[in-house]
């Protein structure tokens, strides 16, 4: 981690998320809210459809970096600003594209900016995670 630069991208991926995965993360977190799996009730609270839960698309955008990192434990602090919703189509999902690029430096931690998009929209605002230098 000795030769990072301000502005280097670091990681990059694409999650593909279904129906399924909205199903899968409500059983793991307990957060049944029927906006995440029913479109008649996403409809009739005036949501575009049915939505990935927030805390879901936040995980998956953190996780982005644990390969570069090679400790997730190196992890000290991560927050985001939640602006737009992840709509997740019962047929052809969503998907959510996370870029992980280098912040700021200094001698002990680094902050790494995370874009988090669904198609050309920002889903998470002020995404930065600030890590422990390797030892």
């Amino acid at each position: 981690m000795s030769d990072l630069e301000v502005g280097a991208v670091v990681a990059e991926r694409t999650i593909h998320l279904t129906r399924e995965s909205l199903v899968r993360y409500a059983g793991a977190s307990g957060d049944f809210n029927p906006i995440h799996y029913r479109d008649d009730v996403a409809a009739r609270v005036g949501l575009p459809g049915v939505l990935a839960h927030g805390m879901l698309t936040m995980g998956l955008a953190v996780e982005t970096i644990v390969e570069w990192l090679g400790d997730s434990g190196r992890i000290l602090e991560y927050g985001v600003r939640f602006t737009r919703p992840v709509v997740v189509d019962a047929e052809g999902g969503a998907d959510v594209t996370v870029a992980a690029k280098i912040g700021a430096l200094d001698d002990e931690t680094v902050r790494v900016d995370l874009t988090v998009s669904h198609g050309e929209t920002v889903v998470l605002g002020k995404a930065q995670v600030r890590v422990r230098r390797a030892a």
